[in-house]
């Protein structure tokens, strides 16, 4: 099952309609919490600014397989190349920049009047699939691929949302353009009051999604892949449930492990809200970390954060949150994270940097 959205930032487990307002740059929405248990579907929606919204579905991910290396960690011993060390803050910067270069959205080809779906754009849909796998690429995860068929019922669903006005993972068959292939979608996809590409960066700031980071969870959940993408000029859904994808970390954290771009954190195309004010997160499919005690500390200093215990099955079975009380990221410090209250008690480094 897929999971609502009100309107703003949240994902929601209760299968619910939210309207929005704007253009296609992006809908004003009203933040609301996310409310029902997993598994459903809600998604986020953004306040402030023309904001947009979007949703995604919740359901629970059980799947386990190879850990993928991601980017090389801070001591530069990863990924070695000719007995030479890689600098990993140039490695991790030169990805970043390179799979941002162009995040040009396609041109739509369908239309609402005829309720022709069309297609998105060649360039969109290799766009955003390239900043899902980025993010999953920072996140030690394996990259994913998208799949013929659920890109066209992703296109029909994005195709009801633009035509609609609205974003609902539960569509009634009187909205305009509705299909069942369409409607099939929503109930399974991350939902945007955006097109695809700008999309993949809203969902993993999450705003408004405080008890569950569905979207972000999704995307960065070991079993995602192959993927649906589908986009129109205003609108774009993207298929996440029933992936069979071979992720096997135990843990998965955002911002994660090692060296992280801090445009990754404040990310320039989301100017309205950023993960410091959403939330890190850490998610598990084999640790309940939902009541872990989780603290972050900056040489040394303990940096105060709100804990919130999320709701399971939104691509992953247990999560929580920890959301910055009075600081935020800066770029050329190192954050501790260290989680207790779990069988084997972890820590990690985020090393927050800047690039050029």
């Amino acid at each position: 099952m897929a999971e609502s959205t009100d309107s703003t930032a949240t994902v929601a487990s209760e299968a619910t309609t939210a309207s929005e307002t704007g253009a296609a740059s992006g809908p004003t929405t009203t933040a609301t919490t996310s409310t029902g248990d997993a598994p459903t579907t809600a998604g986020p929606t953004v306040t402030s600014l023309p904001e947009p919204t979007g949703t995604g579905p919740d359901e629970t991910s059980t799947s386990t397989g190879p850990i993928d290396t991601g980017p090389p960690d801070s001591t530069g011993t990863a990924g070695e190349t000719m007995g030479e060390p890689v600098d990993p803050v140039a490695a991790v910067c030169e990805r970043w920049a390179a799979d941002r270069t162009d995040m040009s959205e396609g041109t739509w080809s369908g239309a609402v009047a005829g309720c022709m779906a069309g297609d998105t754009g060649a360039p969109g849909r290799d766009n955003a699939l390239r900043l899902v796998n980025l993010y999953r690429w920072l996140a030690g995860l394996p990259p994913v691929g998208h799949d013929a068929a659920l890109n066209a019922k992703a296109q029909q669903c994005a195709l009801m949302m633009h035509a609609e006005g609205a974003l609902s993972h539960d569509p009634d068959m009187m909205w305009a353009c509705y299909t069942a292939d369409g409607a099939q979608a929503a109930m399974n996809s991350n939902i945007s009051s955006t097109p695809g590409v700008v999309a993949v960066d809203l969902y993993m700031v999450d705003p408004g999604n405080a008890t569950t980071f569905g979207h972000r969870r999704w995307i960065l959940s070991s079993a995602l892949g192959p993927i649906g993408l589908g986009s129109t000029s205003v609108n774009s859904c993207m298929w996440v449930i029933g992936g069979q994808g071979g992720g096997g970390a135990e843990w998965t954290a955002w911002p994660p492990p090692g060296v992280v771009p801090l445009a990754a954190i404040h990310v320039p195309e989301v100017p309205w809200a950023n993960v410091d004010e959403t939330g890190w997160t850490i998610q598990s499919n084999d640790i309940d970390v939902g009541a872990a005690q989780v603290t972050i500390r900056e040489n040394g200093v303990d940096k105060p954060v709100k804990l919130t215990t999320l709701q399971g099955g939104f691509g992953s079975n247990s999560a929580i949150a920890m959301t910055p009380q009075g600081w935020v990221s800066e770029a050329g410090k190192t954050y501790t994270v260290q989680v207790n209250g779990v069988p084997q008690p972890f820590s990690y480094d985020v090393q927050v940097v800047a690039c050029p």
